[in-house]
């Protein structure tokens, strides 16, 4: 039996999909996620265009994003020629694994983007002081997410864990805090 003939995982793997289209994820590659997400074992290339009704380029492609962002590996099985694919099952490990790819591919390539542009304005006096403003605030802003990322990301799993589930009580952990 596939993991796709139960109603329930056939619907996490269509909404999946239609989730990763949200996220500007194409949809059949976060299909492919889905499916090898909720498998017991490792799916070889086939298996997934069967299952998933997709062609064997958009499988090859949708793996190799995957495998780009550190979630689907693929593994081999003894006596078989063919490569067989298993996603991340541990979801903080998932969750780490995507956003750091998403820093380094998009807010690392803006927050130097920025700095270009704050470089380039400096001393000139043909742009209106707000434009340098808005975006040095911009640059200032995304930098310090950045760097909060960072420092966020060397917490040990547990403490991330007790954050998340602190949720807007961790603000009474901070002195003089104020109502924003």
């Amino acid at each position: 039996m596939s993991v796709f003939d139960i109603p329930e995982a056939r619907a996490f793997i269509l909404h999946w999909g239609e989730m990763g289209t949200h996220w500007g994820v194409n949809r059949s590659v976060a299909q492919i996620h889905a499916l090898l997400y909720l498998s017991d074992r490792p799916l070889h290339a086939e298996e997934i265009c069967e299952t998933l009704g997709l062609a064997r380029s958009n499988v090859s492609n949708g793996v190799k994003e995957l495998q780009g962002y550190g979630i689907v590996r693929r593994t081999h099985i003894e006596g078989d020629r063919r490569d067989h694919f298993t996603a991340e099952t541990d979801l903080w490990e998932m969750l780490t694994r995507i956003v750091s790819e998403r820093k380094r591919r998009e807010i690392d390539p803006t927050i130097e983007a920025l700095q270009r542009l704050s470089a380039d304005m400096v001393g000139r006096t043909d742009v209106p002081a707000h434009v340098r403003d808005r975006i040095g605030r911009m640059h200032e802003f995304i930098g310090t997410l950045g760097s909060w990322y960072d420092d966020v990301r060397a917490l040990p799993k547990t403490t991330l864990i007790t954050l998340m589930k602190l949720g807007s009580k961790v603000a009474r952990f901070i002195p003089g805090k104020a109502k924003d």
